[in-house]
């Protein structure tokens, strides 16, 4: 099962960002959105280092919410 969690651009060094979830932070690759302008501040979804999407602050903490509730029930 593949996995991806919403994280926040903290930094930006050309095609790379720092980022951070719940007081995590990681380095990702921007590779795989290099159409989109990502700015810090953006939320992007982050598999394996990877940023795949942008997506906005409300769809970030619709799915944060959605993966708190499977972690609740998996505990």
């Amino acid at each position: 099962m593949c996995l991806a969690v919403p994280m926040k651009v903290k930094a930006l060094n050309n095609f790379n960002a720092v980022c951070e979830a719940k007081g995590v932070s990681r380095d990702v690759s921007l590779q795989l959105v290099q159409q989109e302008e990502v700015q810090v501040g953006d939320y992007v979804m982050v598999h394996v280092g990877y940023a795949l999407q942008v997506i906005s602050y409300e769809e970030a903490m619709i799915r944060w919410k959605l993966l708190d509730q499977v972690m609740s029930y998996s505990a």
